[in-house]
């Protein structure tokens, strides 16, 4: 059985994206405007950085934080951390390649 899908757009590094996901509208706005705040830091970093990089860097320093999540509590929230990889992994459309499905776990 599917759950019901809903429909926000979201504005990340100047580029507005429609976002259909079975989370509400509420939580991918705030899971949005959490990865803006933290792209916005590395692009204020400097004049020389893109948004492609300021994205990139972003991605990184929230998989930091995830990883540092796992290592205080190993084993503890790892469910909860599965969980909530599978749910941001559905925020993201997948590729035509299958590339873009989250890994690891």
């Amino acid at each position: 059985m599917s759950r019901e899908r809903h429909s926000v757009k979201v504005t990340l590094g100047g580029t507005e994206l429609s976002i259909s996901s079975e989370h509400s509208p509420e939580y991918t706005r705030e899971v949005a405007s959490y990865f803006e705040a933290i792209l916005a830091r590395f692009k204020s970093a400097g004049p020389a950085v893109d948004v492609h990089r300021a994205a990139l860097l972003a991605g990184l320093a929230v998989t930091d934080e995830l990883f540092q999540a796992r290592a205080k509590a190993p084993g503890v929230d790892t469910a909860r951390l599965r969980t909530m990889r599978d749910r941001l992994a559905r925020l993201v459309p997948a590729t035509k390649s299958g590339s873009g499905k989250a890994k690891g776990g």
